[in-house]
């Protein structure tokens, strides 16, 4: 058979995505020298990287790319950069033989497939854990920044930055993007697709500087609580704006005051948002956001979200007991209760802050919804199937998606009703074709069936290895690895993590959460035989 694919040229790309990835690596180096730790971790990572860049790169001197190639090399480069985001993780368990000892030889990362469940839901902006603790004391500060830089490169998109700052990926660019980019579709700022993808990152990177200098602002006015400093101010700038959730605190969110809270929402929502929305908001027509068809579904999505969950926290809507699994105490939830119970402000904030981050599936967690009842679960488990918006740093369906499946559904029962009639589905008083509604339909059937199918494999495999899960606890975690959302419930929730589920399981999710980021399309497209043949 002869193939069709210059995989040559895919993976040339690859090696130089990797090879330029040595320049990120450079801050976890930065930091580990400020806190007098030992730089060999990210040393050796930077080493393997250049020469496994420098390899590929020279397997196609001048690569040229169509489609089929922008669609491998995109699935190659997730699946490259996550084995190589590993390095860290394994060196810091196991040291360097014959140059270091282990650093924390008790990390849960020493397993490899721990360490590559951690990197993909790193740069994947996942934010789901296999850490045993979460804290800079049983790992280094170099360590758990490397865990939050993987989150922010991954969440604008790894390739979009190599096409905004590598000339050499200019040609191709707006295949490259097409493949990467989260949502339908991608909306070009400049005629030249690299200006496109500069604007994008520019506008990421300012946002995350700016809720930096707040978070730590507060700190500095004394109204963030005892855990926020300079450290943990980076390290929720660079998990917020990717909708990553990787916080280095193992309470996450709530381990700091509601002035915090307060703060991040409005950045989780930002997130969430079209990027090229905000840069058409912010280059003088704020008008754009509320004339967005999207941005009001997303926005009405999470606020009637919040309403219903603020409505039973402040009835009560608690568990009734301790579930089994759970996390959390008898004691916790008691005091929970009589603090949420009857009181506005905590319970609109809480149910705010849980709507928005799951929408988002940013995946923190500014309490633990574990305890809540039954019907605000739910509620949650619901909101990990909306998904931000299109070109934003959010996963799951997407509000788009949703709003052309109402609005094609209506057509449908209209049509039905009206034979003669011709009615296109309208978006933003734009007809769409036929093809993009079928793409749509077809990417949401989709991702459904692989969500059934993932929570059906880990039922399997769970029960191959006498390991018992509930129901929620399986749909849950198929749910928030395949939507990058991060945290499911029970000894899944925001305050647990997916250590109990066997290897075979967490390498399973690997490749949900790799599908997810990608899209699933590109990574089924690149599996097919048609795929690859003349």
């Amino acid at each position: 058979m002869s193939i069709r694919v210059d995989y040559r040229a895919s993976l040339s790309l690859v090696g130089t995505v990797l090879k330029y990835l040595t320049v990120p690596l450079l801050l976890p180096v930065v930091v580990a020298l400020l806190y007098g730790e030992t730089v060999a971790p990210f040393v050796l990572t930077i080493a393997v990287t250049l020469l496994a860049g420098g390899g590929l790169e020279r397997l196609a001197p001048d690569p040229d790319i169509g489609p089929r190639e922008a669609f491998l090399m995109v699935a190659t480069t997730w699946l490259a950069v996550a084995v190589v985001g590993t390095i860290p993780y394994l060196v810091e368990a196991h040291g360097i033989p014959g140059l270091l000892s282990p650093i924390h030889p008790d990390s849960t990362l020493g397993n490899p497939a721990n360490a590559l469940f951690e990197s993909m839901s790193g740069f994947t902006t996942t934010g789901a854990t296999v850490l045993g603790s979460i804290n800079v004391t049983d790992h280094t500060y170099g360590v758990m920044i490397w865990r939050q830089l993987t989150q922010w490169l991954g969440g604008m998109g790894i390739v979009v930055l190599a096409v905004a700052i590598l000339p050499e990926l200019s040609v191709g660019g707006a295949q490259l993007m097409d493949a990467e980019a989260p949502g339908p579709g991608i909306e070009k700022l400049s005629p030249k697709i690299a200006e496109t993808a500069r604007v994008l990152w520019g506008a990421y990177f300012a946002i995350t500087v700016v809720e930096i200098m707040l978070l730590y602002g507060l700190d500095l006015a004394g109204m963030a609580g005892p855990n926020m400093d300079a450290y943990n101010a980076v390290a929720h700038g660079l998990t917020t704006m990717p909708t990553g959730g990787f916080s280095p605190q193992a309470r996450s969110i709530e381990a700091f005051s509601a002035a915090v809270q307060w703060v991040i929402i409005p950045f989780m929502v930002i997130a969430g948002t079209n990027f090229a929305l905000i840069w058409r908001a912010l280059s003088g027509s704020p008008e754009k956001l509320w004339n967005d068809t999207e941005f009001r579904g997303y926005l009405g999505a999470m606020g009637v979200l919040t309403a219903i969950i603020t409505g039973l926290l402040f009835t009560g809507g608690f568990a009734t007991g301790v579930p089994e699994g759970a996390t959390f105490d008898a004691a916790y939830l008691t005091e929970q209760a009589a603090a949420l119970t009857g009181s506005l402000e905590p319970s609109l904030r809480h149910a705010l802050f849980q709507a928005v981050s799951i929408v988002t599936t940013t995946g923190y967690a500014s309490i633990d919804f574990d305890m809540w009842g039954s019907a605000a679960k739910y509620a949650l488990l619901f909101g990990m199937f909306v998904g931000g918006s299109a070109g934003s740093t959010g996963g799951a369906v997407k509000i788009i998606r949703w709003i052309v499946i109402a609005k094609t559904v209506r057509r449908e029962l209209f049509t039905s009703a009206h034979p003669e009639a011709v009615r296109p589905v309208r978006l933003g008083g734009n007809a769409l074709d036929d093809r993009a509604v079928r793409g749509i339909m077809t990417f949401t059937l989709l991702y459904l069936v692989v969500f059934f199918l993932g929570a059906f494999v880990l039922a399997i495999d769970s029960t191959r290895v006498g390991m018992e899960f509930t129901v929620l606890e399986l749909i849950s975690a198929a749910a928030s690895t395949l939507g990058n959302v991060g945290p499911a419930f029970y000894r899944l929730g925001p305050m647990g993590g997916y250590i109990p589920f066997p290897n075979t399981s967490k390498l399973f999710m690997v490749g949900l959460m790799w599908a997810g980021r990608l899209e699933i399309l590109p990574l089924l497209v690149c599996l097919t035989p048609e795929y690859w043949r003349r």
